[in-house]
């Protein structure tokens, strides 16, 4: 996690998250691997998105642009799972999946765990900050954005 070296929460052995081959959500990658969270916002109309498109969903106009945000939000759903989606995650559950609504940037939501103890009791509303895990692969680094519980109300 940011600022715990060598620290991560999610275990080895989940595929590595890359860029489609078209290069979309590049940005977005790069940007994680800086430890700012990027998200899409039109040139023309100051529409936000996300996920990555190569078209805004409001006027139409092409490769919006990037840019970056507080990754700061609102929990708006979540889910307690108890069964592990990949063999990675067999010994790892139960965790918490967060869908986390971004006020300032047009409720943009986005999907992510939510650290801590995985028994902890969560409020639809409850403020949530982001936390950047840093992977330092060999072959190919990348970084995750995980959110924990804020005590900003």
């Amino acid at each position: 996690m940011s600022g715990e070296a060598g620290r991560t929460y999610l275990p080895q052995g989940l595929p590595i998250p890359v860029a489609e081959a078209d290069g979309l959500s590049a940005p977005y990658w790069q940007g994680m691997r800086q430890g700012r969270l990027l998200v899409q916002r039109c040139r023309h109309c100051a529409t936000w998105q996300f996920g990555p498109e190569w078209i805004c969903h409001q006027c139409h106009a092409l490769d919006p642009d990037w840019t970056e945000i507080e990754p700061h939000g609102r929990i708006f759903s979540w889910e307690r799972v108890w069964y592990p989606s990949h063999a990675a995650l067999r010994q790892h559950g139960p965790y918490l999946a967060v869908l986390v609504e971004i006020p300032h940037a047009s409720g943009v939501r986005m999907i992510g765990n939510l650290l801590g103890d995985p028994a902890q009791a969560v409020s639809i509303g409850a403020a949530v900050e982001g936390v950047f895990e840093h992977h330092p692969h060999p072959e190919r680094p990348y970084s995750l954005l995980h959110w924990r519980l804020s005590s900003v109300r």
